[in-house]
């Protein structure tokens, strides 16, 4: 009888299967496959899409949801286009867009402190690898969760400006999603250099 033991992702610090890790694992090279060699614009989520089919760089995404908002900010329409064409056309734009946490929450009943200990923990490894790895020329937050350490990202030393919504992140996956969408693409529209 083989027993099977579950160890934090170093992704998210959840729990972790062999199907965790196997997803983890196939979100970063489709992620990896998309990244741009010069990021201008990182957006920076809470946590990746549950279902493939909600995750920007899937070769199944459908381009709802959070996909379709981000790339309402790069001004990207997916209508008609195959979805490695819609990819490969943010990509070229300079977008990039990443989770603090590499991973879905496990399970909806999560409750929020310890989805934002999650996030907390996670701060330091992202914060590195922004500047180490990423350098983009900005980061903008998109995502309600994030809220909470919001002002911890400001503080954190980056190597660039992160952009937020009157000191909040931009809440693409809130209930007036479009309408902050077209704040973030009006703040990006500032040239950086």
């Amino acid at each position: 009888m083989t027993s099977s033991i579950e160890m934090p992702c170093d992704g998210c610090g959840q729990n972790s299967s062999p199907g965790h890790i196997a997803a983890r694992l196939k979100r970063l090279e489709w992620s990896t496959r998309n990244r741009p060699v010069h990021i201008q614009t990182l957006l920076l989520c809470a946590a990746s899409q549950p279902e493939e089919r909600e995750f920007l760089y899937s070769p199944n995404c459908d381009f709802g949801g959070e996909a379709g908002r981000v790339l309402e900010v790069a001004g990207i329409g997916a209508g008609g286009k195959a979805v490695d064409a819609v990819q490969a056309e943010f990509q070229r734009a300079g977008f990039f867009l990443t989770p603090v946490l590499e991973c879905a929450f496990e399970t909806e009943s999560q409750g929020g402190a310890e989805r934002l200990s999650l996030l907390e923990r996670r701060l330091p490894a992202m914060g590195t690898r922004i500047r180490r790895s990423l350098k983009p020329k900005r980061v903008a937050l998109i995502s309600v969760e994030l809220e909470a350490v919001a002002q911890k990202i400001a503080a954190m030393e980056l190597g660039c400006p992160v952009v937020l919504d009157s000191g909040k992140p931009f809440a693409l996956d809130g209930l007036n999603g479009h309408e902050a969408a077209k704040r973030l693409r009006e703040a990006l529209a500032i040239r950086i250099d």
